[in-house]
């Protein structure tokens, strides 16, 4: 590309089949973007070049590669690398979802996996967890659709894409509770089983870390706000670290049994370090009323 060329900026759409790429590429293309479905992982190079030679016309460009290009995806990570290696502003967002989840989508509407063959779903699900595993290792943004609808699914990618002219850290804080599971995006998680659970205390039992007598509760015992005080100084060290890095999402996920008491106390005061730091931080309660 020549001096005078723009370098159109570059997302890329992947991950399990029936997690919502298509929902995902077209909320992109609702924000403005140029995006092309199932692209061969070799083309997207010269899809770059063409939006450098658009003057400004074609400014982002949304590219979806999934295992569909089969031979072709081989092809994907090198792609990328040589793209970075060329000033390309790039992200890539994978989308993933349990087992579960994949397979009641794919029966719901009667199609077969892709990488199924003469298998089961299952079978196919599998393969292609596989095939992408380096990819989502490489992923900017992992997106976790199991328990999101499409509404909630573009929402999540309005808040990253709509208007984000400069790069920024943002966070997302997640209380859970470990008995449904880990959150599958996460890249940090916190363990509140230490401290004393609520839930054995009667009056505390139907409420939950959102109330003040909860918070307390949790906060009164010994270690909880010496331990806020310093993984707070952590994430200081963490969130600097990714700047300079680059990464532009970050999930904390904040566990405890049930996602009900401690993990929600926990999580609303992490969350509140962290927009004091500056860090634009969306805090979310996965599990709580879920019992």
């Amino acid at each position: 590309m020549s001096g005078g060329e723009t370098v159109p900026e570059l997302v890329i759409i992947s991950g399990m089949s029936g997690a919502g790429r298509s929902t995902a590429a077209k909320c992109l293309e609702d924000l403005g973007w140029f995006v092309v479905d199932n692209l061969p992982p070799a083309l997207i190079r010269t899809m770059v070049d063409l939006g450098a030679r658009s003057q400004g016309a074609v400014a982002r460009i949304g590219a979806v590669v999934d295992v569909r290009g089969r031979s072709f995806f081989d092809d994907l990570l090198s792609s990328l690398e040589d793209l970075e290696k060329r000033g390309v502003r790039l992200r890539v967002v994978y989308l993933e979802a349990s087992d579960d989840a994949l397979v009641r989508r794919f029966e719901s509407v009667r199609r077969p996996h892709p990488l199924q063959g003469d298998g089961r779903i299952v079978d196919g699900i599998a393969q292609e967890r596989t095939l992408l595993r380096d990819l989502r290792g490489e992923a900017d943004l992992v997106i976790d659709t199991s328990s999101l609808n499409v509404h909630e699914l573009r929402a999540k990618l309005d808040a990253q894409f709509s208007d984000d002219l400069e790069p920024q850290l943002r966070a997302t804080v997640m209380s859970f509770g470990f008995k449904y599971g880990l959150p599958v995006d996460a890249d940090l998680v916190v363990d509140c089983r230490f401290l004393p659970n609520p839930h054995w205390v009667p009056e505390l039992r139907p409420r939950t870390g959102t109330d003040d007598e909860v918070a307390r509760y949790v906060f009164d015992q010994p270690g909880a706000k010496e331990f806020l005080d310093q993984y707070a100084e952590t994430l200081r060290i963490v969130t600097d670290g990714y700047r300079r890095e680059g990464k532009r999402y970050m999930t904390l996920a904040v566990g405890c049994t049930g996602g009900k008491h401690r993990s929600v106390a926990m999580s609303e005061r992490l969350a509140k370090r962290l927009m004091a730091d500056g860090l634009e931080t969306v805090l979310v309660h996965r599990d709580m009323g879920r019992e």
